[in-house]
């Protein structure tokens, strides 16, 4: 964080210091709510849980080198007490972003976010320092967090917003106001909370409400190929990009192919020219993720070509989502194990066919969370899509949405061995272990509940000489 003094710091949330000698003092580490990142000159966060109370850490965090903790009551060593600490931490990060003069870009969608802006930041590093959301704390507590981790080097701010009801983005977006907003598109995703896509979409569409005008240099990028995102130029003020495939887009991909590798080529059309793009991530969804990236590059002021060769060398940046690992008997897994929803499983499928051709495959598949009345129909035209792309076994891993996965399978005419469910992780481990022939590739997927990461991590453990491609 920039170097604020505690007495600074109380003034902005709001809050009575106690037990602290030297009000000067400064922050001058990283703001962290665990107390296990503690550095000298750090700020700590005191955050009551449902199973451990930040507080109680207060005498240990001092310790090892923080300057004072945030907290909602005394603590016996150096704190900031305020009446809650989210508000408090919320504002703290108002006042560093207004103090930096960084470019903030704010992106949001059902599906692709974290890779979206992994791929973001990659771009733009090449341009200015970048600071940005890490893995997918983006929520009320993580974008702070992230935001308070610029220096005074900062140029760009990329964080990722999430949503989980309406009102949640308008409130991110008060806490780090964004220059540029980006929204990738409406899925289903969380539609069991929403209660339907209209309703996804008016949360997604706060990012873009809450950018300033076009003569202020507000820039709102829409996905041009997403009926639902394209409709909320309607709900902003900014400067309206679109991006897509479609010819109407401003940033969009011509020539888009998967090579055998299941990688992406395309060819990259901006404003300002044009460029050939191969990637290293793997699923042709990750065509208008990168075209997304490209849009925000392009507003920054990055050319065609600079942004091709940043993109072509953009590697994932978070673990479990498409991270690719050839064992040494031929076997490959890919562990996109994070998160899964009817999105992003479809997506997955096909890179999963586009990766195998010529090999057997296998899709390992588990619960999608939160689809509500969705969750039936939505497992069963999964588990359909799995047969139809000719996927040589489907492993469905888990209770009652894992019977669906089979039994849509089944119902597309899967009839024989294609395609079983097993009742937990570790079933579906002894079941690979058996079966698994060298050169097969296997598919790791589902929400971030069922802890399907245990299982690729146990089909690449101790497997000497694997090459990981991220």
């Amino acid at each position: 964080m920039i170097a604020l003094s505690l007495a600074e710091i109380a003034s902005v949330v709001g809050g009575q210091t106690h037990d602290i000698p030297d009000p000067s003092v400064k922050v001058t580490g990283r703001v962290v709510r665990d107390s296990r990142e503690v550095e000298p000159g750090s700020l700590f966060v005191a955050f009551v849980g449902e199973r451990v109370d930040g507080h109680d850490f207060a005498a240990s965090v001092v310790e090892a080198g923080a300057v004072a903790v945030l907290a909602s009551r005394p603590v016996g060593v150096p704190a900031i007490v305020v009446d809650d600490v989210q508000t408090a931490l919320g504002a703290l990060a108002r006042h560093v972003v207004e103090r930096l003069g960084a470019t903030l870009v704010a992106l949001t969608g059902s599906a692709g976010k974290t890779s979206t802006k992994d791929l973001i930041a990659q771009v733009l590093q090449r341009k200015a320092p970048t600071v940005y959301t890490p893995g997918s704390l983006n929520n009320e507590i993580g974008l702070p967090l992230t935001a308070l981790s610029a220096t005074e080097e900062t140029r760009f701010l990329v964080l990722e917003m999430g949503a989980r009801g309406i009102g949640h983005i308008r409130y991110l977006t008060d806490l780090t106001p964004p220059k540029v907003g980006l929204v990738l598109n409406v899925g289903t995703a969380h539609i069991g909370e929403f209660g339907g896509r209209e309703q996804i979409a008016q949360a997604k569409g706060e990012l873009v409400e809450g950018l300033p005008s076009a003569d202020a240099g507000g820039v709102a990028i829409l996905n041009a190929d997403d009926p639902l995102v394209r409709a909320m130029a309607s709900r902003t003020k900014a400067r309206v990009i679109l991006f897509g495939e479609s010819g109407e887009a401003d940033v969009r991909a011509e020539n888009v192919t998967l090579m055998e590798s299941g990688q992406p080529a395309f060819r990259l059309h901006t404003p300002s020219g044009c460029s050939d793009v191969t990637m290293r991530l793997y699923g042709e969804h990750h065509v208008s993720n990168a075209l997304a990236a490209a849009a925000v590059a392009h507003e920054l002021g990055m050319s065609a070509d600079e942004i091709a060769t940043a993109l072509s060398e953009a590697g994932s940046l978070s673990r479990w989502r498409m991270e690719v690992t050839e064992r040494p008997d031929g076997v490959t897994v890919v562990n996109d194990a994070y998160n899964a929803n009817p999105e992003s499983m479809r997506a997955a499928l096909r890179a999963l066919a586009a990766m195998g051709k010529g090999r057997r495959t296998w899709a390992v598949l588990g619960q999608m969370a939160e689809l509500g009345d969705e969750a039936l129909a939505e497992h069963d035209a999964v588990g359909r899509l799995a047969v139809r792309l000719n996927v040589g076994k489907l492993v469905a891993v888990g209770g009652r949405e894992a019977s669906w996965l089979q039994l849509g399978a089944y119902n597309e005419g899967s009839w024989g061995e294609e395609s079983v469910h097993v009742s937990d992780t570790q079933a579906a481990i002894d079941l690979l272990r058996s079966q698994l022939r060298p050169g097969d590739v296997v598919l790791v997927k589902a929400s971030r509940s069922v802890g399907l990461e245990r299982v690729a991590e146990a089909l690449v453990e101790g497997t000497e000489g694997e090459v990981a491609v991220r």
